[in-house]
């Protein structure tokens, strides 16, 4: 079977010539190629070099050792096969003036012993087509920096796209070979038990019953006894009066009890409300009221904050380190109660993640039905290297979006959870060290505390098994992604989105290297673009609002009301700028963006300057009232630990960096700046800090 399709691209030849020029990251840029794995890692790209090629031929894969005949700079690279099936492939650039290029795509394949006659060869041969035009759309869009466009109604195109898809998740093994019996075990459980994460755990007990599914400061537990200690609890739960459609409250840090509330919640068809361990009594108790919850899973630490919100709600304890609260523990409910599993609820239980109230009481972001499509899980494995079985050091916080939903798809992928209720920087090197993790799930504060760390304290641990440090939940500046994979490896992999429109972009290390500070590329199946104030597209390189498209936009707060939208997607709430490269930057919130004698100054922008300064740790800057210019920057600033700087000096530094107007007109020094558990710096209290010359 022959294939072969072209385009046409706006770029010379010597930039796209830097996209194909080593057959190793052919997977990520031709999707029907699973790896394309050099057989001498330290030999250069030429002829001669062999790699190790599997195709994704229809249903099928197949491959075998293939040798590089044709290398010729900035117009050919052609390869035959060794071993394995017939095979032949030829990538070829040609130019085709006015900054244009002609990148033609041409491959021929024949296993008889896999594809079995002309009809299989017939049935297969539209699939590698479709594939084959896809790669070079997707070239193309790379190399021009346009976006990704909106899936169409063609169902064609609809089918190939997840098809894609199922290649992703079946190459992160997530998809899998395995014995009949547990395949029809495995769907019947998704047939009883529906979109719900009680699903998760019941098939990761038919799965792998006996491999741990979480460590933490108690022990292991496999993934069959979760399965049955959130059974157990579940019974009781009913038992105490807790019905299906009701809400509960998850008031706990990350352990054991965390995930013991929330499958077993999901089990009962229960709703659950996940709380943010830092709330003050008072927002506990409203949005309690505001969400109707009906019981309330908590911590012992934090009995005194729920004195108002528990007193007319049931109570149990998730995590307890005494016998002083009289409410029912969770782990003697697990012992206590029936294990047998309880019958499937009418409806799947929904989870309920709270914004993170920056701003004022955090809103309830409610998703609406399952998508029907595989790109959520896509849009990370399709970059991030996570595979089945990892060992995942979670270090977010369960309770964020950011830390669920990588604990709801390592859970699919049967990872094994190492958790702790409190981060400490130097105990997460021990554990990662210990455990061998491969991959580490962050906020940037938790990294930037990792490498304040002394260079003593970090050569005491070996991290050399992490693949995967993902990070997100706020911004990761630039000099901290180079810092960090300058002592830690090319393992740093950035999201941004938020709660609602989930992920936007995804960067990569090869995006933080080449641009720090991106936020990255859009994610699969999300669209990215900025629009003005009055709702127009920007061009490239200038600023604009934010707004996200895909599958995964949430339905509105559960108080009422949503977020902006243009075209069919939404604001993030952000304002950012696309480069050259298509790569997002960040610059700040929408309503940070202060005027300042006429001139538009976004703070992210002198924070990330006023950082990069030897003397400074962090820095944060918010806009106040001024007489004479409407509004000034005020900053704030942590100096690193034995340095010093002046308010002169910083001003000064600024002002060599950026425009005159963007200098901060005071800089405060702080030991410290506020933050909520997942690392945002919490400006309204910055605006609450007196200046000296004003008291």
């Amino acid at each position: 079977m022959r294939i072969q399709d072209s385009i046409a691209i706006a770029v010379e030849s010597e930039r796209a010539w830097e996209l194909i020029a080593d057959p190793a990251s052919y997977p990520r840029v031709l999707s029907w190629v699973t790896s394309f794995e050099p057989e001498e890692p330290d030999r250069e790209p030429g002829v001669g070099a062999r790699y190790r090629m599997r195709l994704s031929v229809g249903s099928a894969e197949v491959g075998g050792l293939v040798e590089i005949v044709e290398y010729e700079q900035h117009r050919d690279i052609a390869w035959n096969n060794v071993t394995g099936i017939e095979q032949r492939g030829r990538i070829r650039l040609r130019d085709s003036g006015t900054g244009r290029v002609k990148l033609t795509i041409r491959m021929s394949y024949n296993a008889p012993g896999l594809v079995l006659g002309s009809i299989a060869e017939l049935l297969s041969a539209p699939i590698v087509s479709a594939s084959v035009s896809r790669s070079l759309q997707e070239v193309k869009r790379e190399l021009e920096g346009t976006e990704r466009p909106p899936e169409g109604p063609n169902p064609v195109a609809k089918l190939a796209h997840e098809a894609d898809n199922i290649r992703i998740l079946a190459r992160a093994g997530l998809v899998a070979p395995m014995r009949p019996d547990k395949v029809a075990r495995i769907a019947l459980a998704g047939a009883r038990w529906g979109a719900s994460t009680a699903t998760g755990v019941i098939v990761g007990a038919i799965r792998h019953p006996n491999r741990p599914m979480l460590i933490d400061e108690l022990g292991t537990l496999s993934y069959g006894e979760v399965d049955r200690r959130t059974n157990a609890i579940a019974n009781e739960l009913a038992s105490d009066g807790v019905c299906e459609g009701d809400r509960i409250g998850l008031l706990c840090r990350d352990h054991r009890g965390f995930l013991d509330g929330l499958l077993s919640a999901a089990k009962l068809g229960a709703d659950v409300l996940l709380l943010n361990t830092s709330f003050a009594a008072p927002q506990i108790t409203e949005v309690c009221k505001r969400e109707e919850v009906a019981a309330i899973i908590y911590d012992e630490e934090f009995f005194e904050l729920i004195d108002d919100a528990g007193g007319r709600r049931k109570r149990f304890l998730g995590w307890h380190d005494g016998d002083q609260v009289g409410d029912r523990t969770l782990d003697a409910i697990a012992e206590e109660g029936d294990r047998s599993s309880p019958a499937p609820p009418g409806r799947a239980g929904k989870v309920t993640i709270l914004t993170s109230g920056t701003t004022g009481l955090p809103k309830g972001a409610q998703r609406g039905d399952t998508p029907p499509t595989l790109d959520p899980p896509a849009s990370l494995l399709e970059r991030i290297p996570l595979h089945e079985g990892q060992r995942v050091r979670i270090g977010a916080p369960l309770f964020h979006s950011w830390g669920f939903s990588n604990f709801a798809l390592g859970m699919a992928l049967g990872s094994t959870f190492v958790l702790r209720r409190r981060f400490d920087p130097e105990q997460c090197l021990a554990d990662i060290d210990e455990h061998n993790c491969e991959v580490l799930v962050a906020v940037p504060v938790m990294l930037q505390r990792i490498l304040e760390l002394s260079d003593e304290v970090r050569s005491r641990y070996d991290t050399s098994s992490l693949c995967a440090v993902c990070a997100s939940g706020s911004a990761l500046p630039g000099d901290l992604a180079t810092r960090w994979m300058d002592e830690f490896g090319e393992n740093l992999y950035n999201l941004y989105g938020s709660t609602e429109v989930s992920a936007a972009t995804l960067a990569t290390p090869e995006d933080m290297r080449a641009a720090p500070g991106t936020a990255g590329k859009p994610a699969r199946g999300s669209i990215v673009r900025l629009y003005d104030e009055q709702g127009r597209p920007t061009p490239q390189g200038s600023t604009g609002r934010i707004f996200v498209g895909n599958a995964m936009l949430f339905a509105g707060y559960t108080g009422g009301g949503g977020k902006d939208q243009i075209d069919g997607l939404m604001a993030t709430g952000d304002v950012g700028r696309f480069d050259e490269a298509d790569r997002l930057f960040v610059q700040g919130r929408d309503d940070e963006m202060i005027v300042s004698g006429g001139e538009n100054v976004f703070p992210k922008e002198v924070e990330d300057t006023l950082a990069d300064h030897e003397a400074v740790l962090e820095a944060a800057a918010i806009g106040v009232p001024d007489e004479k210019f409407g509004q000034r920057l005020r900053a704030f600033v942590v100096l690193d630990e034995g340095k010093q700087a002046t308010e002169a000096e910083l001003q000064e530094y600024v002002k060599r960096n950026l425009a005159r107007y963007k200098v901060p007109r005071e800089v405060l020094f702080v030991d410290e700046l506020p933050r909520n558990p997942t690392g945002k710096v919490l400006k309204r209290e910055l605006a609450e800090v007196a200046v000296p010359h004003e008291t």
